[in-house]
């Protein structure tokens, strides 16, 4: 496609991304069905599955699962010499102000130990598109807004349709053959990593990418990692497309991967934290304080606490954390006067909300990443 014209829709999408506040269904359960045009959900309590149909009006749904997602509709139709209608996707990190529970990103590169990820697809023939694994990084740790890297994988691409900017050589990463596309939408910066064939499924490790940007002096080690996403690209069709399986983890230095399981204590060198949740409810409101306390041995410079709230409960108000989400999934976020936790050492914060049914407590929490016990 010509990069010009694909610049012009991308603007678009990014205006139109920016101003959305986003449709939050909670946690996805079985046969979960988002038709909204920015709709999303939360899976696995680590995740965010998104619609994201941004360029165009016609109808796209998609089916959630517990570990993706599949194209149930997709009635739009671009023009393959401009930018595709949609990106639906799986995510770890924040996009547009809409972050993961418990994520650790955004996060500098230069404290980054490890990125790896796991992923499945499931293709359709008859269709025109791409499946595009993406990984944003900025300057500065932005969690809103348009960021100023954009890194795509191309794990298979179907029609007459080509990456933004042009071919500038390739490259052997992960022990596999890319080409490398490189160029500008107007509003962030591109690298595309094509495969020469069909992609199925990988493990493998992001930080690669990363590096080989990095390389080619794209960016620095100063800079942030804000999110990784897997979804598609459409153009024209689609349905039957599916993210099967999707799994990403961010260590920093020494850090090991959370477990998948909260209940399961986290190995050694992670973060170790217990939370005490206190609440005062009554018929259509409630008050919550939380505790979050360093179990550890090291120091905590900088926190994240994530969490779900059971159905019936949204918060209106916060003192003592920056709050992402009123409803489903929460992410908890430090302020300037209380980001450090030194090891033994707590801090508290609390919210209130209207309430609607029986009150009960979130049943889990994770401290970047690591799950934390109860008090």
């Amino acid at each position: 496609m010509r990069g010009a014209i694909r610049a012009v829709v991308a603007a678009t999408l990014l205006a139109a991304a920016g101003l959305t506040t986003f449709v939050l269904a909670g946690p996805a359960r079985a046969d979960t069905q988002i038709c909204e045009q920015y709709g999303s959900t939360t899976i696995g309590g680590r995740y965010v599955v998104m619609n994201n149909r941004w360029g165009t009006s016609a109808q796209q749904c998609i089916n959630v699962t517990s570990s993706g997602f599949a194209i149930t509709s997709q009635q739009g139709v671009g023009s393959t010499s401009g930018a595709p209608v949609s990106y639906p996707a799986v995510y770890y990190g924040c996009h547009y102000t809409n972050c993961s529970p418990g994520t650790n990103l955004p996060l500098q590169l230069s404290s980054i130990s490890s990125v790896t990820s796991s992923i499945s697809y499931n293709y359709v023939s008859g269709a025109t598109y791409d499946a595009a694994y993406d990984i944003w990084l900025d300057p500065t740790p932005r969690r809103d807004g348009v960021n100023a890297m954009e890194i795509m994988i191309w794990f298979n691409r179907q029609g007459s349709i080509q990456p933004i900017g042009s071919v500038v050589g390739t490259t052997t990463i992960g022990g596999r053959s890319w080409e490398v596309w490189r160029g500008s939408n107007g509003s962030n910066n591109v690298i595309s990593y094509v495969a020469p064939s069909p992609i199925t499924s990988w493990n493998f490790s992001v930080l690669d990418f990363i590096n080989d940007t990095k390389n080619r002096g794209a960016i620095t080690s100063s800079w942030y990692l804000t999110s990784i996403q897997a979804g598609f690209e459409p153009w024209i069709g689609g349905t039957g497309l599916a993210v099967t399986n999707f799994s990403a983890a961010v260590n920093g230095g020494g850090s090991t991967p959370p477990p998948s399981d909260p209940t399961t204590p986290p190995p050694s060198g992670q973060t170790s934290c217990r939370v005490t949740y206190a609440a005062d409810s009554w018929s259509n409101g409630f008050v919550a304080n939380v505790t979050v306390a360093n179990t550890g041995s090291t120091p905590v410079n900088g926190w994240t606490l994530g969490f779900t709230l059971p159905a019936g409960q949204a918060i209106t108000g916060s003192w003592n954390a920056t709050l992402t989400g009123s409803s489903g999934a929460i992410t908890a976020r430090n302020l300037g006067h209380n980001g450090s936790l030194p090891a033994g050492g707590s801090t508290s914060f609390g919210f209130q909300g209207t309430l609607s049914g029986g009150y009960s407590a979130p049943s889990a929490f994770t401290l970047n990443g690591s799950a934390c016990t109860r008090a």
